[in-house]
């Protein structure tokens, strides 16, 4: 297990950043509607600000935590985004409580530093591969919100979700296509550029974040073409997302979460 000792400036912005999700998760009904809108905005601005200095500081750090950390950290921008415009959206409590934990967990677990022979494009390609990370994630709290609403909609309690059916189901898929297209410029880029991203003269060996993400990638395609040539939607479609991000958590956290913390070694 890696828990390496924060900069007091550190623990302390990741102090503050799980205090305003707290608070923005927690303090809705004491605060009001725009003051808890206005939480989650200083949590993001924060957790930004969090993430800058942990990712781009002198150790470069990254692991299975961090990248948590910023695909909340996407998610949390998404739905900051969305209150603005759909005012009664009622996924902050879910979203804070999340940002909060990740954060918490990047402190803990702040992963190992970029091999010194590391190609100083390698960040770059992370985080094409972490912001699509972000999209499908965003993609999956809509449509876990969507089977939410249309259950209580057939049961005719509290049909009122914020947001009308169609736009997010249109949102949840414009999100998987657009995820979808940085998850394939991530893996052409490490399938073309592996050598020169990681200055190493071996050829590419799949391990197994490679073939959980190829298999994602193929979920996802299916997915998109079937929604698209046989008019997949409602549970169907939501079963093949959930498959699809699944594997895709498996294969970049979960291989490092097992590096990490099971087998307590650098990848």
């Amino acid at each position: 297990m890696i828990l390496a000792s924060a900069s007091p400036l550190v623990l302390t912005l990741a102090i503050a950043t799980a205090v305003a999700y707290s608070v923005s998760a927690m303090g809705a009904d004491r605060l009001g509607a725009r003051s808890a809108r206005a939480a989650v905005w200083l949590a993001w601005l924060l957790h930004g600000a969090l993430l800058s200095l942990s990712l781009f500081g002198q150790e470069h750090r990254f692991g299975f935590a961090p990248a948590l950390s910023v695909t909340a950290w996407l998610i949390a921008a998404v739905y900051a985004i969305e209150s603005h415009v759909y005012p009664l959206l009622q996924t902050r409590w879910t979203l804070s409580v999340l940002g909060a934990i990740a954060v918490l967990l990047a402190v803990l677990f702040p992963g190992s530093p970029l091999h010194p022979t590391a190609s100083p494009w390698l960040p770059l390609h992370w985080a094409l591969g972490i912001s699509s990370y972000g999209l499908f994630g965003a993609a999956v709290v809509h449509a876990w919100f969507m089977t939410r609403a249309e259950e209580r909609f057939r049961l005719a309690t509290d049909p009122n979700s914020g947001m009308p059916l169609l736009t997010m189901e249109r949102l949840t898929f414009r999100f998987v296509a657009a995820g979808f297209l940085l998850l394939s410029a991530t893996l052409l880029v490490g399938l073309l550029f592996e050598s020169q991203l990681y200055n190493s003269t071996k050829p590419l060996k799949w391990y197994y974040e490679t073939g959980f993400s190829v298999l994602s990638w193929l979920t996802f395609a299916a997915l998109l073409v079937g929604r698209a040539r046989f008019g997949w939607r409602g549970k169907r479609a939501v079963r093949v997302l959930y498959i699809g991000a699944g594997l895709l958590l498996l294969a970049y956290v979960g291989s490092r979460f097992v590096m990490e913390i099971i087998l307590g070694r650098s990848p």
